[in-house]
């Protein structure tokens, strides 16, 4: 999923062999300060997430595929967001030139439904596919947490707070780290909901209609 870095020429390899790893340690720190700001974005451009980091918490390393969430509509009661990095194993082949980590925003929703919800991944030219809550019954979640990396949809909020620090979070079974930029409401709905996704937990997640199967597109 994620491209190699370029490799210099041996011609341009510099006199101090540990220079070489030095942009890479500074492309990091830049998505370390970068996490600050990350969830401004989100309500100032009218875009929100399905889900976020609950109070389980994205706990693993992340493979560095990323996979993609789509569904007509979310409904959640307590909700909150904050920025955060995922990391993934020393040496993943999917690290690239990220340092093996993933700046993304984290979004919680405490309790909610999903319409039509679909998921897929790209395993390498096969896409793998789940569809679910497609019938008259919905997905149903709790904590459903799922970091990203990019967000659409058309959103709105029920008494949002906008720029809280995410250590003082209370709408939601989560908080983030100090003095990192926060916003949280009661409730929260979503239509036309699109996610990339690095990472998922769930204290409940219930699938009513799962249909799994490999394809050669992904979700529509």
């Amino acid at each position: 999923m994620a491209s190699s870095p370029d490799l210099s020429s041996a011609d341009n390899t510099p006199d101090n062999p540990e220079s070489v790893s030095a942009p890479r340690r500074g492309r990091v720190r830049l998505r370390r300060a970068a996490v600050m700001a990350v969830p401004a974005v989100g309500v100032t451009a009218g875009l929100a997430i399905l889900t976020a980091q609950g109070a389980l918490g994205v706990q693993f390393a992340i493979s560095g595929m990323p996979f993609v969430v789509k569904a007509d509509r979310l409904d959640g009661t307590g909700f909150a967001q904050y920025g955060g990095l995922d990391n993934m194993i020393e040496n993943s082949p999917n690290a690239g030139d990220t340092g093996g980590q993933e700046l993304v925003v984290t979004s919680v929703v405490k309790n909610g439904t999903l319409t039509n919800m679909c998921q897929s991944v790209d395993l390498g030219g096969i896409q793998l596919v789940l569809t679910a809550g497609t019938g008259s019954k919905k997905v149903q979640v709790q904590n459903l947490s799922i970091d990203s990396d990019d967000i659409t949809g058309n959103a709105s909020f029920k008494n949002i707070e906008i720029g809280r620090d995410a250590s003082t979070l209370d709408k939601v079974d989560a908080k983030g780290p100090a003095g990192v930029y926060s916003q949280q409401a009661d409730k929260v709905t979503i239509t036309h909901l699109y996610q990339r996704n690095y990472a998922a937990t769930a204290a409940v997640f219930k699938l009513p209609n799962l249909h799994m199967k490999f394809s050669s597109d992904g979700c529509p």
